[in-house]
């Protein structure tokens, strides 16, 4: 069987009560400035999660020229945005932290706190012996900030894009097996149990858990593999309690984060290698759109479909058609037309920054 190329995680999906506020926190935060659409628009092809009816929303997908993935700032404008009727907490089903990569992860603590951020505790150490913090948002998103050594361009700030998640499962060992065989994340950096020092400050926290680092052995392939860049999957598992669903009677696009996308080039090989491994598509917009893209964001355009992990957190995957370099200039590319493998040059990467908001 042929296989997809999957060039990194491309953004982390977030539900937010207010987009533009939202992306001037992401900015000051962690200098994910560079917009790459910015739409209000219908959701009309994701009626599984959004109760069966259209949804009008605003979103702005955001980047860091530093490299990583990036934001989906994301606004139900037809309905209010809903928090989860409980506190979240470690361990609970679903995305449970956004991971941002770091140069130097006490440099960025001091940022944080310097700018009045809610910083979460103090700078602690995983188990593989690497420090990490974490910071939420004025919306309860937590955001773990982790250590990377892998940079798309080098400089200010100490900070990069999305680097992965920590997501919540009910059973570790069907979900390792989920995340190694369809996305590539198939090294162990650590499996753990029992409690962990540096969770103590987060929201149910001082559990018992079983948890497991998950990172990949091969280099990423494709157009934006490079800026994207290497990433990880952390695993959780509540071992002393039954966990909660974070989305349980809620709507995807509700606050939190709502999926974790992948960028990829080959999506009929994706949904071979999905229903192969017994995670169809749940969404597809080729099959829901009139245009022949899938989907034209104006700004933007491509195919994306969904898929569910074992407990239920939604994947994507995006193919991208048509992406903009320097949109006042009408600067846009059509990647159909280029080796889906390699790399996009990095002069091309760095027009994109033209675009960046400065604050």
């Amino acid at each position: 069987m042929k296989k997809p190329i999957i060039a990194g995680i491309q953004q982390m999906g977030i539900g937010n009560p207010s987009v533009y506020e939202a992306f001037a926190w992401y900015r000051k935060a962690f200098r994910v400035d560079v917009p790459v659409f910015d739409e209000a628009a219908t959701a009309a092809l994701m009626l599984p999660y959004t109760g069966g009816e259209p949804r009008d929303r605003h979103a702005v997908l955001a980047l860091s020229m530093q490299g990583g993935g990036g934001m989906e700032i994301w606004q139900y404008t037809s309905k209010v945005p809903e928090y989860p009727k409980f506190e979240i907490q470690a361990g609970d089903l679903g995305i449970f932290v956004a991971k941002i990569k770091s140069k130097d992860v006490q440099a960025t603590y001091e940022h944080l706190k310097k700018e009045g951020l809610s910083v979460i505790g103090e700078v602690s150490k995983m188990p593989n012996g690497k420090e990490h913090c974490f910071v939420k948002d004025p919306y309860n998103n937590i955001f773990e900030i982790v250590p990377s050594e892998d940079w798309y361009i080098t400089g200010k700030p100490s900070t990069g894009g999305i680097y992965g998640g920590m997501i919540g499962v009910s059973d570790i060992e069907k979900s390792m097996a989920f995340y190694k065989d369809i996305l590539g994340y198939d090294t162990v950096a650590y499996d753990e149990s029992g409690t962990f020092e540096d969770l103590k400050d987060l929201p149910g926290g001082n559990g018992q858990f079983r948890r497991v680092l998950l990172t990949h052995s091969k280099a990423r392939k494709g157009p934006f593999s490079q800026m994207l860049g290497t990433s990880e999957i952390e695993l959780l598992q509540a071992l002393d309690r039954t966990p909660n669903k974070i989305f349980a009677d809620r709507l995807w696009g509700d606050i939190g984060f709502i999926h974790l996308c992948f960028d990829i080039q080959g999506m009929k090989e994706m949904e071979a290698l999905c229903d192969s491994k017994g995670y169809p598509f749940t969404v597809d917009s080729s099959k829901s759109h009139e245009s022949k893209d899938g989907f034209d964001m104006g700004e933007a355009a491509g195919h994306f479909t969904y898929i569910e992990d074992p407990d239920g957190t939604l994947i994507e995957f995006v193919e991208a058609h048509k992406v903009p370099i320097i949109k006042k200039i009408g600067w846009y590319l059509d990647l159909k037309k280029r080796n889906p493998e390699k790399a996009l040059p990095k002069l091309m990467i760095r027009a994109m920054g033209l675009s960046r908001i400065k604050d």
